[in-house]
């Protein structure tokens, strides 16, 4: 019995060893795929571009909310029941338009009843006048005393005094009748409905009947930079209207093109900047109250510049540099560069870069100084690149052989860690095995007592450990 668990423990011990011998091997990484040296004699092909003269735009970019000309709540003027709206919500109107319409008839009776009081007024002044006359003619020939034609006097300008009165309150009741007619204050485009027909409304209330907002034209407000203010207030002291875009949330579609309207007289201390306003006709309506847009302001506009591809222009330890082609000797010379303004393809170059000079665009990242190329000249305008000197076809060959010589050297790697993976399954099988027969035969042999000789097992009896190997 000591002798099985012996047995089982060393087999045991064997199985570890194994597994633990497998799974270290494994374990191993790859040793390192050796680094491609650079060899200068092998040629780069690359693609390039002619740097050329033009003009280019001084754009100051920033961020920008829409925001409507005028802005107005409709209220009522007096007070009654609203008892017709004339607009739907969304609907454009002109100035003027009747938008709803209020209860006349208290006001109408109230204009009626000033009318009346005029016409009372008026016939009194009347007969008031006709009795200073007759009074004047009894007072030339001295038949009444003096005090009774100014007493008269003084009655006809006091019923003058009533009429006039009276007359202004027969306009303001006419007035009053006319607010019942609620109009639009200004052309624009209405908002949602804020009151149902049949409500009660007031000129204290709050929320009025509907907003209007004037979009055509529609402003945009925007801040820039304090240190960008002199860039704006040269060409706008000198009577020069400066022009600005309206781009998406993306900058990828122009909106609306518009002018430079105003400048803020303070500067935001807490931001450093300022705020400046921009006016756009907006016939079209793709310019809504309260949307985000991205401005282009033009400030300026820098004529015969230097421009070059943006892609041309590297950044690395030297600073920025741009890979200059020389074509004669098919080399590559790396130039220090100052950059001016920039769009979204070109850049001015203010200094490194003259017209002419061929600058690499694509395949940068594998060049040094001084390094061999096979350059294509790219024309931006076409779709396809077209050949220089007849490199561009070996170019095509020279670039298909590394490709296939890359791929040959990975194939070879995967067959090398394949055949690994057999050598270490093959390994791991042989040890399982050894251990196995290891087991069996300490499992076969009896234990037999101290002292005693060992002996073959009685016939028909099967030794110990002989029928788990026959089960298994």
């Amino acid at each position: 019995m000591n002798k099985k668990i012996v047995g089982g423990v060393i087999g045991g011990l064997l199985l570890m060893a194994a597994v633990s011998y497998f799974l270290a091997d494994r374990m191993v990484s790859q040793p390192p795929a050796r680094a491609q040296r650079w060899d200068p004699s092998v040629a780069v092909p690359v693609g390039a571009v002619e740097v050329k003269r033009g003009d280019i735009d001084v754009v100051i970019r920033a961020l920008g909310t829409v925001t409507a000309r005028n802005t107005v709540v409709v209220k009522p003027r007096v007070d009654g029941q609203l008892l017709k709206i004339n607009f739907q919500e969304g609907q454009t109107v002109r100035e003027g338009d009747v938008l709803a319409e209020i209860d006349p008839r208290p006001f109408q009776a109230q204009l009626d009843q000033a009318r009346g009081q005029l016409l009372r007024d008026e016939a009194l002044l009347k007969n008031t006048k006709i009795d200073r006359d007759r009074y004047v003619a009894l007072l030339s020939k001295d038949s009444i005393a003096r005090q009774q034609v100014d007493t008269q006097e003084a009655l006809v300008a006091q019923y003058q005094g009533a009429v006039q009165a009276n007359r202004g309150v027969v306009d303001n009741a006419r007035l009053q009748l006319d607010f019942t007619r609620i109009r639009a204050p200004l052309s624009g485009r209405l908002g949602l409905r804020l009151v149902d027909v049949g409500n009660m409304v007031r000129a204290s209330d709050a929320t009025g009947i509907v907003v209007i907002t004037q979009t055509q034209p529609i402003t945009a407000v925007f801040a820039i930079a304090a240190d960008n203010i002199g860039a704006v207030m040269k060409p706008t002291r000198a009577g020069e209207v400066l022009r600005v875009e309206a781009w998406d949330r993306d900058s990828k579609n122009l909106l609306a093109v518009g002018k430079l309207l105003s400048l803020d007289n303070q500067i935001d201390t807490t931001t450093g900047t300022v705020k400046l306003k921009a006016e756009f006709d907006n016939a079209d309506h793709s310019l809504f109250p309260n949307q985000f847009v991205n401005i282009h302001l033009r400030v300026e506009t820098r004529r015969d510049a230097t421009l070059a591809p943006v892609s041309a222009i590297q950044r690395g330890a030297p600073g920025t540099f741009a890979y200059v082609v020389r074509p004669e000797e098919k080399r590559v010379s790396m130039r220090l560069v100052t950059l001016g303004p920039s769009t979204a393809e070109v850049v001015a170059v203010e200094s490194g870069l003259r017209p002419g000079d061929i600058v690499v665009v694509t395949g940068a990242d594998r060049l040094r100084q001084n390094a061999s190329v096979e350059f294509s000249l790219i024309d931006r305008n076409a779709p396809e690149a077209k050949p220089a000197n007849g490199a561009g076809e070996d170019g095509a060959r020279e670039g298909g052989r590394r490709r296939r010589g890359r791929r040959g050297d990975r194939n070879e790697r995967a067959e090398s860690t394949e055949n690994t993976a057999s050598t270490e399954n093959a390994k791991s099988a042989e040890n399982k095995g050894a251990a196995e027969k290891t087991e069996a035969a300490d499992k076969a042999t009896p234990a037999t007592p101290s002292g005693s000789t060992d002996a073959p097992p009685a016939a028909g009896k099967a030794p110990d450990g002989a029928a788990p190997k026959a089960r298994e």
